[in-house]
């Protein structure tokens, strides 16, 4: 797995792993937290990307729409409804974003605190491995669609988590499982760093039934990234059953297509909390040595 990446969490980040329970304790643990992460960032020199511009770049290097109904097993319908208000506050916080060379996007830092105050409705959060409503829910839509985005371009995922838990099964899935990025605030960001010499820019909307996105940049980039899956399966172990694969990433010469080297971006493996036809559980035992196969994601 690369680390350049970001889906290894620095070890402050890992500290937001543990919440105390009584609200006295989590005010204190949260407070330490935000110190603990602007030391951090103060110490490390991070320019965080502020400017937000009225035109957009020239050269789109990736673009992608996801739907924003999808059925959701053990969910009121209406959530999708306010979910859809959420992600319309937080995309207007991060459109037309310009990320200048060496500049850090910061989720958090862009979209805030998702408050009722700001306009912000309940939606669905996952606490503990379950579908739950929270203030501010559903923004996940706008982090997943920013990574996958940012896996096809130049661009350093530096801050990334991974969803621990398969919460729903599958509805209109177009992208390899496990290309998603949980956020939480004051507890996980989803954070990107321009690493070039030139500047690029982000564009998300909620644009009819899609939440949509791209990535752009002032000339064409150097190279084209294809992203795939591979390996995948769910697996029993005990009285868990998990949901497993690999995500990959081929560079392509842009102007003729010819691959130029292939990459293991992530191995997932999460606890999978809704039924499954036993027909697609793996069996027991090992596998054999050098098998895989592409999945459907």
């Amino acid at each position: 797995m690369s680390r350049s990446r970001g889906d290894v969490a620095s070890s402050l980040v890992r500290l937001g792993a543990w919440r105390p329970r009584h609200p006295i304790l989590t005010a204190i643990h949260t407070r330490q937290r935000r110190l603990a992460v602007a030391v951090r960032d103060r110490s490390r020199g991070v320019r965080f990307a502020a400017q937000q511009l009225p035109d957009l770049l020239p050269v789109v290097v990736a673009r992608h729409a996801s739907p924003l109904r999808r059925r959701l097993l053990g969910t009121d319908p209406r959530l999708q409804e306010t979910k859809i208000v959420n992600l319309r506050l937080a995309a207007a916080t991060l459109d037309r974003l310009v990320l200048q060379p060496g500049e850090t996007a910061s989720f958090w830092k862009r979209v805030g605190r998702p408050s009722a105050e700001r306009g912000f409705r309940e939606g669905v959060v996952i606490v503990d491995g379950q579908p739950a409503e929270g203030i501010g829910g559903g923004l996940c839509q706008l982090s997943n669609l920013l990574y996958w985005l940012a896996l096809h371009t130049e661009l350093e995922v530096v801050e990334r988590h991974h969803h621990t838990v398969d919460a729903f099964p599958d509805d209109r899935r177009e992208l390899p499982f496990g290309t998603g990025a949980s956020v939480a605030f004051d507890l996980v960001d989803f954070r990107l760093r321009n690493p070039t010499t030139r500047p690029f820019q982000i564009e998300v909307a909620v644009d009819g039934d899609n939440l949509t996105g791209a990535i752009r940049t002032t000339e064409s980039p150097p190279v084209r990234y294809e992203v795939f899956e591979a390996d995948h399966r769910f697996e029993r172990e005990h009285d868990l059953l998990f949901r497993c694969n690999d995500v990959r990433r081929r560079a392509l010469d842009p102007s003729t297509g010819e691959g130029r080297g292939e990459e293991l971006l992530m191995r997932n493996r999460s606890r999978v909390v809704y039924a499954v036809d036993e027909a697609l559980i793996a069996p027991r035992g090992p596998r054999p040595v050098g098998a895989a196969r592409r999945g459907r994601g």
